[in-house]
């Protein structure tokens, strides 16, 4: 594919600019090169990974376009965190924290934020150990990385305090909503994934802990 194609392609989620799309380019480049030695993504998503990661990622970005402090937990293979760091690296008042705590994957994503030349800050530690010590964000993300329970539970210290979660998720995803039940309230928008159909975006919002032990 040409690179105007996928510029267009990837303009129909969100419209990045050229100088965005050459550090995607980037990330692309060097996930194709890591998988050779690491598992980032799953193999069998290597030949679309301008839609399954890239663009998937973007959806983020679409739906909080203003936001300019993210957080991304369980960074991995960069997917929604380092695409996020490109977009932001257009605005001088932007920051994201990208959190990994395997150290491969927190060279991987060093590496590739410094040769796009981005502002992200990779944090190589577990998400409840280094959360006391990150600036509020707008909106915290995370993909792939556990079930929604869990998920509120390693965000909480930012979403008690207003934050946004944006997670992907898959069609079990009522399920993992219901698992919430008597442990946490929020406000919940689901986005149905214009990249796939078996996919979700759920965005929460005024998250508070149930005390069970006052009913």
């Amino acid at each position: 594919m040409s690179g105007e194609f996928i510029l267009s392609e990837l303009s129909r989620v969100y419209p990045v600019s050229r100088e965005t799309f050459e550090r995607l380019k980037i990330l692309v480049a060097r996930v194709e090169e890591w998988q050779k030695k690491t598992n980032l993504v799953a193999p069998s998503t290597l030949n679309d990974m301008w839609s399954r990661h890239i663009a998937d990622s973007l959806q983020c970005i679409k739906l909080k376009p203003d936001a300019r402090h993210w957080v991304d937990i369980g960074s991995g293979g960069g997917f929604p965190g380092l695409v996020v760091a490109a977009v932001m690296a257009d605005y001088e008042e932007s920051s994201i924290d990208l959190i990994e705590s395997i150290q491969k994957k927190c060279s991987f994503l060093r590496q590739v934020n410094r040769q796009m030349q981005a502002r992200a800050k990779v944090h190589c530690d577990r998400i409840e150990n280094i959360s006391s010590t990150i600036a509020q964000p707008e909106i915290v993300t995370a993909r792939a990385l556990a079930a929604l329970p869990l998920l509120l539970e390693l965000s909480s210290p930012w979403l008690l305090n207003g934050a946004t979660a944006l997670f992907h998720k898959g069609r079990e995803f009522e399920a993992e909503l219901a698992d919430c039940d008597g442990l946490w309230s929020f406000d919940l928008v689901s986005h149905e994934s214009v990249i796939s159909t078996d996919s979700v975006i759920l965005e929460i919002s005024n998250l508070k802990r149930i005390n069970v032990d006052a009913e």
